[in-house]
């Protein structure tokens, strides 16, 4: 009797895409970053700094929540990102200076811990006295608009690209690090405008708004149009 043939396993699949950073800090953050991972401890390993990433995230989160006690708790707040910076901007370089990556897990993880610390931030903005809670919440869906579009662009065309018009992730962090600064100065200053009246804070939502909104309607643009010449040529190429 023919024993039965038995079926071939899936291979496991790789995640491969070409990581982009261009960004008006990447030249001086990726030398830092290098020096910071050979001096690393063996027992530190990346998925102990993307928890501190995660813990920077908290920090920020309560430090916005509490300024509703007192405003200085921006500076636990502006603590809580470099907190972030530090473990969220470490993990993936420690991984690859070590040869210990794990494409898909990582990847995977590391946008799941990014899209928890983007609610705490903007969330926590929210809570404050100082923010507008609406704005706050239409920042975050502009911010996670732009997240999806880069993770559509990493799938369809194999280019995790991180930074747009110069900024990525770690410009944000120091634009919010001197939003939290000037907020200690200025305190409950607010602005009036010919449509209601804001704190400085509501207005860096404003601008944060209409650049990732913007911005995520042109890209998006950009994107069709390239993917549609692209695969209107490979048809072309198979008649």
């Amino acid at each position: 009797m023919k024993q039965p043939k038995k079926q071939k396993q899936p291979k496991e699949k790789r995640t491969k895409h070409n990581r982009v950073i261009q960004s008006v800090l990447s030249p001086l953050e990726k030398p830092v970053l290098l020096w910071l991972a050979k001096r690393m401890p063996t027992w530190m390993n990346p998925d102990i700094l993307t928890g501190i990433g995660l813990f920077g995230g908290v920090l920020i989160f309560a430090g916005y929540a509490l300024t509703s006690v007192d405003l200085r708790f921006m500076w636990l707040a502006s603590f809580g990102l470099v907190v972030n910076w530090f473990g969220d901007s470490l993990d993936g370089t420690l991984a690859r200076y070590r040869e210990t990556e794990r494409p898909r897990y990582g990847y995977f993880i590391d946008h799941i811990v990014d899209a928890i610390v983007e609610a705490m931030v903007f969330i926590g903005l929210g809570l404050s006295p100082y923010v507008n809670l609406n704005l706050a919440l239409l920042a975050l869906v502009g911010y996670f608009m732009v997240s999806i579009f880069v993770f559509l662009s990493t799938y369809v065309s194999g280019e995790f690209r991180i930074t747009y018009a110069n900024l990525g992730p770690t410009e944000i962090r120091v634009i919010g690090i001197i939003a939290n600064t000037v907020m200690l100065v200025l305190g409950a200053k607010k602005f009036l405008l010919p449509f209601g009246s804001f704190t400085f804070y509501d207005l860096v939502m404003m601008g944060l708004i209409l650049l990732f909104f913007i911005g995520f309607a042109v890209i998006a643009l950009l994107k069709a149009r390239q993917l549609s010449r692209e695969d209107t040529l490979a048809r072309s190429i198979k008649e």
